[in-house]
C-alpha cells in the first residue's frame, strides 16, 4: 500500500508503516529528522494527486487550535488559509484520509471529528486531547490505556523547539495507525 503521511518532519508515523512492509513517504516542507531517502521536502499539496492509497495529514494547528482563540480576531485571514489548506486534503483525490489536529475550528468551520483519542488510550501516561476526522477510515482502537494522564505537552517551556515537540506524534498512536490502517486494502 502507498502511504503518504503530509506535515511530518518526525517520520514517526512514516516509519511505523515502512515496518510493516508499506510504501511509505512523509511530506513536510522541513526536512525530514529521520530517513531522508523516504522523505519529499516540499509542499505537501503538489503530491496528492501522485497515486496514494492512504493519506494521513498533521496540517499545522498554529492558527487553528482552541489553545490560540485569543488571538483569532487578529488573524482572521491566516485561519482562513489553515481551514483552506485542510479543505484541499480533505477533498484531495486520496481514498482514504485521516486528519489529525487539536481541538479547534476546523469542527466548527469544516466539520466535527470523527474520532477524539488521547496518548493514555495507547500506551503513554499522557494527555492531550486528539481530534481525527476520518474519510473511509474505521476509528482507532485504543491499544494499552494507562491511568497516568499527565499534561507534559501543555507544560512544556519556552524553546525553539516546542512548536515541533508539541506537534510530534505518540509511538502508540503511530504504532496503532499502522497496524488499524494498514490493512485496509485486504478487506
Amino acid at each position: 500500500m502507498r502511504v503518504l503521511v503530509g506535515c511530518e518532519f518526525s517520520g514517526v508515523v512514516r516509519d511505523e508503516f515502512i515496518k510493516r512492509g508499506h510504501d511509505a513517504w512523509s511530506c513536510d516542507i522541513l526536512p525530514s529528522e529521520t530517513n531522508q531517502a523516504r522523505h519529499i521536502q516540499k509542499d505537501v499539496r503538489t503530491v496528492l494527486t501522485e497515486e496514494w492509497d492512504l493519506g494521513i495529514f498533521f496540517p499545522p494547528c498554529t492558527h487553528l487550535c482552541v489553545s490560540g482563540a485569543r488571538w483569532f480576531k487578529n488573524k482572521k485571514e491566516e485561519q482562513q488559509q489553515a481551514l483552506d489548506f485542510v479543505s484541499r486534503l480533505l477533498v484531495s483525490p486520496i481514498k482514504h484520509i485521516c486528519i489529525e489536529n487539536p481541538v479547534g475550528v476546523i469542527s466548527t468551520k469544516i466539520r466535527k471529528p470523527d474520532q477524539i483519542i488521547q496518548p493514555y488510550q495507547f500506551g503513554h501516561g499522557e494527555q492531550k486531547t486528539t481530534c481525527l476526522w476520518l474519510k473511509h477510515l474505521l476509528v482507532l482502537k485504543p491499544t494499552k490505556i494507562v491511568s497516568v494522564r499527565e499534561q507534559r505537552i501543555w507544560k512544556l517551556p519556552p524553546s525553539p523547539n516546542r512548536g515541533m515537540e508539541r506537534s510530534r506524534t505518540f509511538q502508540g498512536i503511530a504504532e496503532a495507525m499502522a497496524h488499524q490502517w494498514g490493512t485496509i486494502l485486504e478487506s
